[in-house]
């Protein structure tokens, strides 16, 4: 009678522990009856399951973090490039994600690994440097849209860095540098044309206004006399130069 008794608590210990148990608030259980799935995940809180008869698959409902490892990717203008990315994902429907794919979170891994490659494949490196938003809008578009019958939203995608080599840094660097010269030409060009602009509006000014040219030339002698300079400076009219040219005819 004692053993019985002791045979008996312990099977009722051991069918507890597999019928009773605790879900997390973040966490589903997927109940599987004699090998079919119920329709409805349980939990969170204290959940029983008629073990034997009923099993129970946690499934995670948090986000996770899912690192892409670097690709070896040809750009569309054939620069090669290691690209790699952060992945962010979470399941929305935990039956699905149990019972339509073996592995949900190794599935997902690859498939933005090839994803990856795809979208990097058909943009240039300027594109990929330049537009990081857009590239990553179609990453996560393409994403979610390949794993939603797997009950998986795709939260994010972000492209975190592009290695090129060493020679193709040096050649970009040279094209920035060659920019930068081009736009300060350009400025200064721009720079002269604006001021002989202000020079033939100064000119026309004062041959309307001769007295301005006198003012002009007294504001400049009170310049050079701040600046103790003993050198003084006669105006000479261009006029006078006339009596000295050769007349026609002679």
């Amino acid at each position: 009678m004692f053993h019985f008794m002791i045979t008996s608590v312990v099977f009722l210990a051991i069918y507890l522990f597999n019928s009773i148990k605790i879900i997390r608030e973040y966490e589903r259980a997927v109940i599987f009856q004699l090998g079919r799935v119920q329709t409805t995940p349980r939990g969170p809180g204290f959940v029983w399951v008629f073990w034997p008869i009923e099993t129970a698959v946690i499934v995670n409902t948090q986000i996770v973090t899912l690192d892409v490892p670097p690709q070896d990717v040809i750009t569309k203008d054939n620069v090669s490039a290691k690209v790699n990315a952060v992945t962010y994902f979470r399941v929305i429907d935990p039956i699905r994600a149990t019972i339509e794919v073996q592995n949900y979170q190794y599935a997902t891994s690859q498939l933005a690994q090839t994803t990856l490659r795809s979208v990097i494949g058909e943009s240039e490196l300027d594109d990929l440097l330049s537009q990081r938003e857009q590239i990553n809008s179609k990453l996560q578009e393409i994403l979610d849209k390949q794993t939603d019958p797997w009950g998986i939203k795709v939260v994010n995608v972000e492209v975190k860095h592009v290695d090129i080599s060493e020679e193709l840094r040096r050649a970009m660097a040279r094209q920035a540098e060659a920019e930068r010269e081009r736009r300060a030409k350009i400025i200064a060009a721009e720079g002269e044309f604006q001021a002989a602009e202000k020079i033939c509006q100064a000119a026309e000014r004062m041959q309307n206004h001769p007295m301005a040219l006198q003012l002009r030339y007294l504001q400049t002698l009170v310049e050079i006399g701040n600046d103790k300079n003993t050198t003084t400076l006669f105006p000479i009219p261009i006029d006078l130069l006339d009596a000295f040219k050769p007349k026609k005819g002679a």
